[in-house]
C-alpha cells in the first residue's frame, strides 16, 4: 500500500512541476504587454499643430531659451557661407523664441507656423503668401523632390491624423528647419527627428512672379 501511495505522490509531483513553466510564461506576457491606441503612440513628444490649436499644449516658451541667441546658428550645425542668405537667417532670428498663439503672426508676441512663413516672406523676398498652409502648398508653390530642398524652401507636414496639409516651416541647410511648435513656440528642428520625418507631406518651392 506504501509503495501505491509513493508512486502517487511522485506522479503529481512530476505534473506540478511540468505545469509551472507554462504558468509562468502566461504571466510575463500579460504584465508586459499592454496596449496602447496608435493616436497616444504617434503623439510622443507633442504635435506641431498649423491652423487648429492644441488644447493639450500650454507650455509657454521663454523668449531666448532654446540656446538660440546672438549669431550661435553654429550650435545648430548650421554653418553660414558666403552664398547663404543673411537677411532670411538675420529675420528667422528675430522670430526665435515667439510663444506659439493661433491666428497670430506678430514676431516677440505669437504667432501660428503659417502667419510666420508669411510675413517673413513678405520681409525677406517681397513675397505675399496665403495664410493657410494648405492654400499656401496649394497655390503658392510648386512641388520638388527631398533631395531637391534649397535655403528658403518650405517643407509641409500633416500633423491632424489624416492626409490633410496642415504645418509649415521654412527649410534652412542641412536637414534643419525652423516653424512655430504649438507647445515650444519658434524653434528650429531637423527634418530627420522620428515626428517630422513620419508626418511629412512634401517639399515645395515657391512659385516666381
Amino acid at each position: 500500500m506504501l509503495n501505491r501511495y509513493g508512486k502517487t505522490i511522485l506522479y503529481l509531483a512530476a505534473a506540478i512541476i511540468m505545469s509551472l513553466p507554462v504558468v509562468s510564461c502566461r504571466s510575463t506576457t500579460h504584465n508586459t504587454h499592454t496596449y496602447r491606441p496608435y493616436h497616444e503612440r504617434r503623439n510622443r513628444g507633442g504635435a506641431p499643430h498649423d491652423d487648429i490649436p492644441s488644447v493639450t499644449d500650454t507650455q509657454k516658451p521663454t523668449p531666448g531659451g532654446y540656446g538660440l541667441v546672438s549669431d550661435e546658428w553654429a550650435r545648430l550645425d548650421i554653418k553660414l557661407g558666403r552664398k547663404d542668405n543673411k537677411k532670411l537667417y538675420k529675420e528667422l532670428k528675430r522670430w526665435l523664441g515667439t510663444p506659439y498663439a493661433h491666428a497670430m503672426q506678430d514676431r516677440g508676441e505669437g504667432t501660428d507656423c503659417s502667419g510666420m512663413v508669411m510675413v517673413v516672406y513678405q520681409e525677406v523676398y517681397g513675397v505675399k503668401l496665403n495664410r493657410n498652409s494648405a492654400k499656401m502648398l496649394e497655390q503658392n508653390c510648386r512641388p520638388i523632390d527631398l533631395d531637391d530642398l534649397k535655403e528658403g524652401d518650405l517643407v509641409f507636414f500633416c500633423t491632424s491624423g489624416d492626409n490633410r496639409v496642415s504645418h509649415v516651416g521654412i527649410y534652412l541647410k542641412d536637414n534643419k528647419f525652423v516653424h512655430a511648435s504649438t507647445s515650444r513656440g519658434v524653434v528650429v528642428d531637423d527634418l530627420r527627428h522620428t515626428y517630422y520625418a513620419t508626418h511629412f507631406h512634401s517639399a515645395a518651392r515657391v512659385k516666381e512672379k
